[in-house]
């Protein structure tokens, strides 16, 4: 092809006919002659042709046969053939053989075979456009395909951070009230049962449903959480059972719910003491029927999920006061878990404390001072875990860059909460009022942990051998 100019080849054994047709293109078009099919053949392996227009009679080679050969040298070639002859059968068997475009009999009009030449090269610029799009699409489906399989390898991978996240034995705390905890959580991993969590505000109930749901065999599917204590009942309704378009105002669209959303997977609904009484009795439905229906329709839906629930509130006392429905706490309560405050499992704080220590200083090793850890281990937590995790946030920023936190770095609610050495008379050398303290925070801590040395030496930060010889030395029961 000579420039933007599309290329024809015209193959003829007659050079008047060459001549004709040379001066009737070359306004148009760039023209190659050849006077037999292996000529043109030649001009087919050198050049880029848009249409062949051949002779169907010519001594040697045919058109025919020259077509034929044609479609092997230049397949995306529009081929015509010239005739003088009005042969049904010849003609039919050119164009069998050549998979001729057209064939023009001669004589011809000028202005005829012009226009069906211009058809041709119209065919090959739409076939040469089809052929981009479908390597483009073919590229895009190729990229597509690349990026679905990038997608499902990094699901697998962030199922596989999560599942080793919530793993069971990846929960932090090795108290007695813990214990108890992690031995009802087994018995229900592979369990679809109903799981009812109580506690107080703090204590990482979201936490251990996340456990329970990736420790299942369901850890494949979504785990959804909704607090339903954040939104208006109205709002609620539609963010977990969805809404078609116009059941509402600002209902442009027809939406799913959480429960859509957590199909073969796990429904956490947080506070769930917080519904109102319609709600309550949606919940119900779908806990008894596994069906839910969305806002504005009449049909209802099948939905396969695990429901697990949570709440800070004594449900046995919101159902005698009438405020949550009987029925529907019966069918939550399959399966009860009441998870400890912090106070209750003292013992974990240490463990606790490393863990967030982990997290939030990561890049450089940092730790308690005995008397910090001793200050972290008599506070009550009212706020528990999370309060626990803020105090040692905000402990970090006070310290800076050193890697040892004291107790001034605590703040005014840990610290007065609990004076160090309290009971310990503040007269004498230095020497002797650091054995005192020393010799009291040993008998407290081992007191606190009912005398389990290991747990003790980890709350003081200290050795379990350094303990036991600071037992001996200073004569402590214990």
């Amino acid at each position: 092809m000579a420039g933007d100019r599309h290329l024809i080849l015209i193959v003829d054994d007659e050079p008047e006919i060459l001549d004709s047709l040379h001066l009737a293109f070359e306004a148009d078009y760039t023209v190659r002659t050849a006077q037999s099919g292996r000529e043109g053949l030649r001009v087919l392996q050198d050049e880029s042709v848009v249409v062949i227009i051949a002779d169907q009679r010519m001594p040697g080679m045919d058109g025919t046969e020259f077509l034929t050969q044609a479609m092997a040298v230049s397949p995306k070639s529009i081929r015509v053939m010239l005739t003088g002859y009005t042969d049904i059968d010849p003609l039919i068997e050119a164009v069998n053989a050549g998979q001729i475009y057209r064939y023009i009999s001669k004589p011809w009009e000028p202005e005829e075979i012009k226009l069906e030449i211009q058809q041709a090269v119209e065919k090959y610029e739409m076939a040469e456009e089809l052929e981009k799009r479908y390597a483009e699409i073919t590229r895009l489906n190729v990229e597509l395909e690349e990026a679905r399989q990038k997608l499902e390898k990094e699901n697998v991978q962030l199922r596989q951070v999560a599942q080793q996240r919530f793993r069971f034995d990846g929960l932090v705390g090795n108290s007695q009230a813990m214990d108890q905890v992690y031995g009802l959580m087994d018995k229900v991993f592979q369990s679809k049962v109903t799981v009812l969590l109580t506690g107080q505000t703090g204590t990482g109930k979201e936490l251990l449903a996340k456990c329970i749901h990736f420790n299942g065999d369901r850890k494949e599917g979504p785990f959804v959480a909704q607090n339903c204590g954040a939104l208006p009942s109205e709002l609620l309704e539609s963010e977990l059972f969805g809404h078609r378009k116009g059941a509402f105002t600002g209902a442009v669209e027809d939406r799913p719910g959480l429960f859509d959303a957590a199909d073969g997977g796990t429904v956490f609904l947080d506070e769930i003491s917080e519904t109102s009484q319609a709600m309550q009795v949606r919940l119900l439905r779908v806990l008894q029927e596994g069906e839910i229906r969305r806002v504005g329709e009449s049909h209802d839906r099948s939905v396969d999920v695990r429901v697990i629930a949570a709440t800070n509130q004594d449900l046995t006392a919101e159902v005698a006061a009438g405020r949550f429905r009987e029925d529907l706490y019966y069918r939550l309560n399959v399966f009860p878990i009441c998870v400890p405050p912090l106070k209750d499992r003292l013992e974990d704080v240490p463990a606790l404390t490393d863990h967030f220590l982990n997290i939030f200083a990561s890049d450089r090793r940092v730790q308690f001072s005995p008397e910090a850890m001793d200050l972290l281990c008599r506070h009550t937590w009212p706020g528990n875990v999370r309060e626990l995790e803020n105090e040692i946030q905000r402990a970090l920023l006070i310290a800076g860059e050193r890697d040892r936190i004291l107790p001034g770095d605590l703040s005014e609610t840990i610290r007065g909460e609990a004076g160090i050495g309290s009971g310990v008379r503040r007269t004498g050398t230095l020497k002797s009022v650091v054995v005192q303290i020393e010799k009291e925070m040993i008998a407290n801590t081992l007191k606190r942990t009912d005398g389990n040395r290991t747990h003790a030496a980890r709350a003081l930060g200290i050795s379990r051998w350094g303990l036991v010889q600071k037992i001996e030395k200073y004569e402590i029961d214990g």
